[in-house]
């Protein structure tokens, strides 16, 4: 990787109850862009998360940490985050689950489109995408909400409610991140809402996603609900941008 990366690309991984996870992670996300500085957003895990982060830090100081104080989805972590980015100039975030359900070999990738895009999502369901050992639970909801999507709001995103994205900071801040209502999955759906209403470019690249092997997976009808929610709440938008243009 080149040295831009260093002073650009902040990579974010949002935790609960990751301790487990997170030395392969980072030993990967290093080996992938080792320039790249690394944002975890902690909601005070049990077992010790950011003691490990905070321990890992005194010998990594591109590694910064924010300790939350408690569990509060991963939708108001991955905006922390977005301001994070916004605040310390960053020109690139990337986000990517925890648990190594998103290989960070796939973050060049994702990188290799940055010049003709906004917005880059590792998708599951463009060529060259595809999950490996993932429960029916998880295939279930994943390709639901996709589908719903597409049928409720017309997008022609493939994968809409992948984490696994690429967000040009400039783009983030032209939203007002603190007006966004999801604080659980949904809110990926949403933030992809308002940046496409706001001209974001997007591209898609294939990735493959694989179920986790340490820790309890945090998907649950709760989280689908919120989904759901959370593409209703566009689709309103949506309704209210078109009358407001008059189209």
């Amino acid at each position: 990787m080149t040295q831009e990366l260093s002073n650009s690309l902040l990579v974010l991984v949002c935790t609960y109850n990751e301790r487990a996870n997170l030395p392969s992670l980072f030993e990967r996300i290093n080996a992938a862009v080792p320039n790249a500085h690394i944002l975890v957003v902690d909601d005070n895990s049990p077992d010790g998360t950011s003691d490990w982060v905070e321990e890992y830090q005194r010998s990594h100081p591109s590694v910064f940490l924010i300790h939350r104080s408690g569990k509060m989805g991963l939708g108001t972590a991955i905006r922390a985050g977005m301001h994070y980015a916004i605040e310390n100039g960053y020109e690139w975030l990337l986000n990517l689950d925890g648990d190594l359900s998103h290989d960070p070999k796939s973050i060049p990738d994702l990188l290799a489109k940055k010049r003709q895009s906004d917005v880059v999502i590792g998708s599951r369901y463009v060529p060259g995408g595809g999950m490996v050992g993932c429960s029916w639970r998880r295939v279930f909801v994943s390709r639901c909400a996709n589908r719903y999507a597409t049928w409720l709001i017309g997008w022609t995103v493939r994968d809409c409610s992948s984490a696994f994205r690429l967000y040009r900071v400039a783009k983030l801040k032209t939203l007002q991140l603190d007006t966004l209502t999801g604080v659980g999955y949904g809110f990926l759906e949403e933030v992809l809402w308002h940046l496409l209403d706001q001209g974001a470019r997007l591209s898609e690249v294939g990735i493959t996603y694989s179920e986790r092997r340490e820790g309890k997976s945090k998907i649950s009808l709760k989280e689908a609900w919120s989904t759901i929610s959370s593409l209703h709440s566009v689709a309103s938008l949506q309704r209210a941008s078109k009358r407001a243009s008059g189209s």
